[in-house]
């Protein structure tokens, strides 16, 4: 922006859209390092203690997803699941109680299809 001269301003530009290609590819290069990294064997053995308790904190984890997922089920009003979305910490949980608001909502659009096709029959 600093100079008049076209042809040098396109030549700024230019270079600079090669630098950010460059860094696009070291970045790329880097995920996919990062990402097929072979693994040490078939099992974890760089975490050897750690397997079990971390084993053990997912299906801890898994169990009260289910509890919260039949908890969720017999709560029929999106207010108070709005009110346990915006109270939920974990990804996991807030997934689900998403999910059981869209079925709440769902089947309330669905009833009062229902109720508007009644109305339209009489």
């Amino acid at each position: 922006e600093a100079t008049v001269d076209l042809a040098e301003r396109r030549q700024i530009r230019s270079a600079i859209r090669e630098l950010q290609r460059q860094e696009l590819e070291w970045d790329e290069e880097a995920l996919a390092s990062k990402r097929f990294r072979p693994e040490r064997g078939n099992h974890r053995q760089d975490d050897k203690e750690n397997w079990p308790r971390s084993r053990r904190l997912e299906e801890e984890q898994q169990m009260a997803l289910a509890a919260l997922s039949r908890q969720l089920e017999a709560i029929t009003d999106v207010e108070e699941l709005t009110k346990l979305l915006r109270a939920a910490g974990e990804y996991e949980e807030r997934k689900l109680i998403r999910a059981a608001i869209r079925k709440l909502r769902a089947e309330e659009i669905e009833a009062a299809a229902l109720a508007v096709n009644e109305q339209s029959r009489r």
